[in-house]
């Protein structure tokens, strides 16, 4: 199959060798051309544009930042989609971006599937990431021969919308966002009761919270935030989804996004999310 692979980040970069080793023909294309060229030398053709990486193409994924991102680079810019093409969309939007973007799919004669995915690049190397697929039924099942690829097959979850799938998602980078601020006040809340690091990450391994601790305490304690697994402005940004899609309270997502703001107002946004427990 022919794959056009457009966004080439963190996560990105992880998925496009699955496709690659799986003997499908990938073209890709990032905005900044170094990404591309390093993709490139592991076996994919780099296009000169979106343009030109989607022309052809039977499939094309796209891992962008955001919603904004997925507008301005595949529904406003008169890309040459050939009828039927399914568009298959990793990026974290909300559930009305995700609808938005599947009638602008509909309008324009491809197939639109919002399939975020759960986990770090870790997962996401070895192909074992939990992946969300939601959209038309017969699209899914095309789209999951694909997102297959990277998912540990257990946690291949499957909705009836695109919007449900998107939602799904900001479930799980919510809990994961509340996650990092229990682990920071923790830390926080047993140095001020004269308690060790180790003591509060021992009495957390006791709770609901134990296998976030484990991979983030040592991290925290350690207060090195540059092996970036997740940043501290992407989840800024999936909160900030959370928070314009909910009409109900989440106090809790607030003050997370706060604390995130805080990090990118001092010029961390690039460290990993975990920043947001560093020493004040």
């Amino acid at each position: 199959m022919d794959i056009a692979f457009l966004g080439l980040g963190r996560m990105g970069r992880e998925l496009v060798p699955h496709l690659i080793d799986a003997g499908h023909t990938v073209t890709v294309w990032n905005r900044s051309p170094g990404p591309a060229e390093t993709i490139g030398r592991r076996g994919a053709r780099v296009a000169g544009s979106a343009a030109e990486a989607v022309a052809g193409a039977d499939a094309v994924v796209s891992v962008l930042f955001g919603p904004d991102a997925v507008r301005d680079t595949l529904l406003d810019a008169d890309l040459p989609w050939r009828p039927g093409t399914l568009w298959i969309d990793v990026t974290t939007v909300s559930p009305d971006d995700a609808s938005e973007f599947d009638g602008r799919a509909a309008s324009l004669g491809i197939r639109y599937v919002a399939s975020p995915v759960v986990g770090s690049l870790a997962p996401a190397r070895a192909g074992a990431l939990a992946v969300l697929v939601g959209g038309d039924h017969d699209a899914v099942r095309d789209a999951k021969r694909i997102v297959g690829l990277w998912a540990d097959q257990e946690k291949l979850r499957t909705f009836d919308t695109p919007a449900a799938a998107a939602a799904a998602k900001l479930v799980a980078n919510l809990a994961l966002a509340i996650s990092m601020e229990a682990l920071s006040e923790a830390l926080r809340f047993g140095r001020a009761a004269g308690l060790a690091d180790d003591d509060v990450l021992a009495t957390l391994s006791l709770t609901g919270i134990a296998p976030f601790a484990a991979m983030k305490g040592p991290v925290v304690v350690a207060g090195e935030f540059d092996d970036v697994q997740f940043t501290a402005d992407a989840l800024a940004k999936d909160a900030r989804l959370m928070l314009a899609t909910a009409d109900v309270p989440l106090p809790a997502v607030a003050l997370v996004a706060a604390e995130l703001q805080r990090a990118i107002d001092a010029g961390q946004g690039g460290k990993d999310f975990s920043v947001i427990a560093r020493d004040r």
